[in-house]
């Protein structure tokens, strides 16, 4: 990636006008390739504080972040903990999943389409993806694949994968699953997309880092602020839908026989129930936002709270040693 061919962020004009009139300071959660920071900034904001796990990411924008002086603020952290990097913020946003410049690199290990290590480590420390297949019991693999990735064959690849120990490179694994599964049909995904997406899912704790990150702008936002939350699959929108719903009060009993759900004072106001997706201008030059959506909500003034991330619809690791 270079200043000359940047990456375009997804849903971006969509964001920028559910988000406007942009002003004050802004923190990015998951700063990337940079493109919602600079987007914010050219759209009024006096000042983004860029966060990620990632180091590479501030090397790669070394080239154009002096040019905006000190109206950016770069910090190697985790969005989880982003309430202890600013406070009294006017906005917040946060781009889940895996970002280009991690995919476009097969030394980073994330994507099946580019043999290289088996690593998927966002912060470049830690479990890597290649440790969890190496060293995982089989129940736990087979948890992990079927939580995080929604893999229906998830114990005959796990099985596999324990047959096939020990492994290193992203070209092994996907081989290994692709001999679980049927060959995919014209128009449908790799065999391997869910088993990657789970074990990078695990080996990020991005399930736990997206309810902290929630708890944590809602204490950071200041009374009128606004989140914004930019999703790729079903778990991570239901568990942002169902985040603002408890917080914003509308929250309703599954039945009326069922006890009654204690109400809150509002910490969020939501003023478009539905989640914001890609128009087809955007499907045309971005294919990857297909699964994209996007919702925003207000902060009002009431005192934050901690939510239980099961309320949230997290998956949950049965097995022990789970993630």
């Amino acid at each position: 990636m270079s200043d000359a061919a940047p990456h375009i962020p997804v849903l971006i004009r969509p964001l920028i006008a559910a988000v406007s009139p942009v002003s004050g300071v802004w923190l990015d959660g998951t700063f990337g390739n940079g493109g919602y920071t600079r987007e914010l900034l050219d759209a009024g904001a006096d000042k983004v504080i860029g966060v990620d796990r990632d180091p590479h990411a501030f090397e790669l924008a070394a080239d154009w972040v002096a040019g905006y002086g000190d109206r950016i603020e770069l910090v190697e952290g985790v969005f989880s903990k982003l309430d202890e990097y600013a406070s009294d913020l006017d906005g917040v946003v946060l781009d889940l999943g895996v970002s280009s410049m991690q995919l476009d690199v097969a030394e980073r290990g994330f994507s099946f389409m580019r043999d290289g290590p088996l690593d998927m480590r966002m912060s470049q420390t830690g479990i890597s993806a290649a440790d969890l297949c190496n060293d995982a019991d089989e129940a736990e693999l087979a948890d992990i694949i079927y939580l995080y990735g929604e893999e229906r064959a998830s114990r005959r690849i796990a099985k596999a994968i324990v047959a096939a120990r020990p492994l290193s490179t992203t070209g092994e694994l996907a081989k290994i699953v692709e001999g679980c599964l049927p060959r995919a049909k014209p128009k449908q995904s790799h065999p391997a997309t869910r088993t990657f997406q789970a074990l990078r899912i695990a080996v990020n704790n991005e399930y736990g880092e997206l309810a902290m990150g929630l708890m944590a702008a809602e204490r950071a936002l200041k009374p009128g602020g606004q989140l914004a939350v930019v999703t790729f699959h079903s778990v991570e929108d239901r568990m942002v839908k169902r985040f603002l719903q408890a917080r914003s009060g509308n929250t309703a009993n599954a039945n009326r026989y069922a006890p009654e759900v204690e109400q809150i004072t509002p910490a969020f106001r939501i003023e478009k129930r539905k989640a914001i997706g890609p128009d087809e201008q955007e499907l045309s030059v971005n294919p990857r936002s297909r699964s994209a959506k996007l919702r925003v909500a207000i902060r009002t003034d009431a005192p934050a709270q901690d939510i239980d991330p099961a309320d949230l619809g997290m998956p949950m690791m049965k097995t022990k040693g789970g993630r």
